[in-house]
């Protein structure tokens, strides 16, 4: 495993509930340099580009069914849809968008290590 200083800085971002703090510690468990960025809290949209400037960022996404499931949210789904709009400069720019809802925690984690270990050849 190469040293963490010269891996990417991973950028995690996604609704309450998607996975983004799971997904973080399983991959700083092998060894990547990670940030959750709390876009969907933050009304600047470019935010997890002046903040944290990763080199890569991915999204992480679920359903208001899903994210009100895992997190046990007591919200309502234009609370939700307001985080997507927070989202979206975010989404556009991501350069991977994993879908949730239909996959377990260590599917999340595989997906993404294939994604990253395709960036590396």
């Amino acid at each position: 495993m190469e040293p963490p200083s010269t891996k990417p800085l991973i950028g995690i971002v996604g609704p309450c509930g998607s996975g983004k703090s799971t997904l973080m510690a399983g991959l700083e468990a092998r060894g990547y340099r990670c940030r959750h960025i709390a876009q969907e809290h933050s009304y600047v949209q470019a935010m997890w580009q002046i903040i944290t400037k990763p080199d890569v960022l991915i999204y992480l996404h679920s359903s208001f069914e899903t994210s009100t499931k895992r997190r046990k949210l007591d919200w309502q789904e234009k609370d939700y849809h307001e985080q997507l709009r927070r989202l979206a400069h975010a989404r556009e720019h991501a350069n991977i968008i994993i879908e949730t809802d239909q996959l377990t925690a260590d599917e999340v984690l595989a997906n993404t290590l294939d994604f990253l270990a395709r960036l590396d050849t």
